[in-house]
């Protein structure tokens, strides 16, 4: 199996529901997943871009998260109506949503 050109990790992390830092979860962190998962095999790329839950990503106030790797590009306020732009322009385009990006630093 040749290694995947490009990770996407999407925070599915819950916290309880009065936890001032918030939580993916909660911002759709499942939803936002399953939908990246549909486009990347819609879009004929499984295999070679993959799309996982990650865990808390410590960016909870910046929920929903997600994270590409090789890149090192980190998105925030991911809503599901994001997934179709960050698929097409940065995992299969190489240009990443600067709308969306956060800086983790």
């Amino acid at each position: 199996m040749k290694p995947f050109q490009k990770h996407l990790f999407v925070c599915t992390n819950r916290r309880p529901d009065d936890n001032p830092r918030g939580s993916c979860a909660a911002r759709d962190g499942e939803a936002i997943k399953e939908r990246f998962k549909a486009v990347l095999k819609e879009r004929g790329v499984k295999g070679a871009i993959r799309a996982n839950a990650a865990g808390c990503l410590d960016q909870c106030a910046q929920g929903c998260v997600a994270v590409v790797y090789p890149d090192a590009v980190w998105y925030g306020g991911i809503t599901a109506s994001d997934v179709e732009e960050i698929v097409d322009r940065h995992l299969l385009g190489g240009e990443p949503v600067e709308r969306l990006r956060i800086d983790r630093g």
